[in-house]
C-alpha cells in the first residue's frame, strides 16, 4: 500500500467518525427534545393551572408583539361582539328592509341588517309584527342604540331602564341597555305589555308612549303607523322612496338623536305605577 493509499484510506476513516460522532449527537439530541415535549405535554395535562397561565402569557406575549408591530392593540374576538351582519346574507324582504333604513336614516347598512334580522326573529316568537317593531325604533331613536332622552330613556327603542331592571337580569344587567339586542327585545317586551293593556296595537302605542289615559298622545300613534306601513309596502316589494332626514347642523358638530313629541319612558312608568 502506496503512502497516498494509506492517506486516503486513513482520511475515510476520519470522515467516517465524524458522522458516525454527528449521527450519535443529533440522535440523541432528538431523542431529549422528545422526553422534553413528552414530559410538558404531560405536565401541562396533569396541572391545567400551569397551563392556562401558559396560555395568558403567550397571548400577552402576541398582544405586545402587536403593538410593538402596528401600534396598536388588536383584539381577535372584537368582531364576535359587534352587531352587524352582511346584508346579503340575509332573506330578500329583510335586506330590503335594511337597505330602505339604511338610505333613509343615514346609518350602515350591517349594523342595520343585524337589527332587521333581529326584529323579524323576535316578531315572529311574539306574534307582533317585525316593521311594528323597526318603526317604533325609528320614531324613538333613529336607530341610535346610545340615545338617551331627558327623563331617562335609554336606547334603540327607549325603554325606561331603571323602571324595567328587571327586564335586563337575564341579560346581565342594567348596562345592557346599551346593547342594540338586549334593548330591542325588551322593548319589545314592554310593547307586548301595552297592546295586552290596551287591547290594540295603537292603543298599545299610546301606552308606550305614556299618553294612555290622555286624548292626545301629540302624533306618536300617527308617526309609528305611518313608518310602519312604509315598511311594509318595501318588505312587500311596494315602491317607496324614502325622504332623506334633513341635516341643517354643520358637520363638524355631530347629529343629536331625532326629537320625539313624547318618549316611551313615560309609558313604562305608568305600566309600574298602575
Amino acid at each position: 500500500m502506496t503512502a497516498t493509499e494509506k492517506f486516503t484510506k486513513g482520511f475515510r476513516i476520519f470522515l467516517s467518525d465524524i458522522a458516525q460522532g454527528f449521527f450519535e449527537i443529533t440522535h440523541n439530541g432528538f431523542a431529549l427534545l422528545g422526553l422534553a415535549v413528552m414530559f410538558a405535554a404531560v405536565t401541562l395535562t396533569a396541572r391545567p393551572e400551569i397551563r392556562q397561565a401558559s396560555e395568558a402569557q403567550l397571548i400577552s406575549w402576541l398582544k405586545d408583539r402587536q403593538i410593538e408591530v402596528t401600534g396598536m392593540a388588536g383584539d381577535v374576538e372584537a368582531i364576535a361582539r359587534a352587531t352587524a351582519t352582511n346584508p346579503k346574507d340575509l332573506p330578500k324582504q329583510q335586506a330590503a328592509v335594511a337597505y330602505w333604513l339604511s338610505k333613509k336614516y343615514s346609518i350602515a347598512p350591517e349594523p342595520l341588517s343585524a337589527l332587521v334580522a333581529e326584529a323579524y326573529e323576535t316578531g315572529a316568537r311574539t306574534k307582533l309584527d317585525p316593521t311594528l317593531i323597526l318603526a317604533i325604533m325609528a320614531i324613538e331613536s333613529g336607530f341610535n342604540p346610545f340615545a338617551q332622552s331627558a327623563v331617562g330613556a335609554q336606547g334603540l327603542m327607549q325603554v325606561m331602564t331603571k323602571i324595567h331592571s328587571d327586564k335586563y337580569e337575564g341579560f346581565g344587567g342594567k348596562l345592557a341597555a346599551f346593547d342594540p339586542v338586549s334593548n330591542l327585545r325588551v322593548g319589545v317586551k314592554v310593547l307586548q305589555e301595552c297592546i295586552r293593556r290596551a287591547g290594540s296595537v295603537e292603543g298599545g302605542l299610546k301606552f308606550y308612549v305614556g299618553a294612555g289615559n290622555m286624548e292626545n298622545d301629540g302624533g306618536y300613534t300617527a308617526k309609528v303607523m305611518a313608518e310602519h306601513n312604509r315598511l311594509q309596502q318595501v318588505a312587500t316589494g311596494g315602491r317607496t322612496t324614502p325622504a332623506s332626514i334633513p341635516r341643517t347642523i354643520p358637520a363638524s358638530i355631530p347629529a343629536p338623536a331625532p326629537e320625539k313629541t313624547l318618549t316611551a319612558p313615560e309609558n313604562v312608568a305608568s305600566l309600574s305605577t298602575s
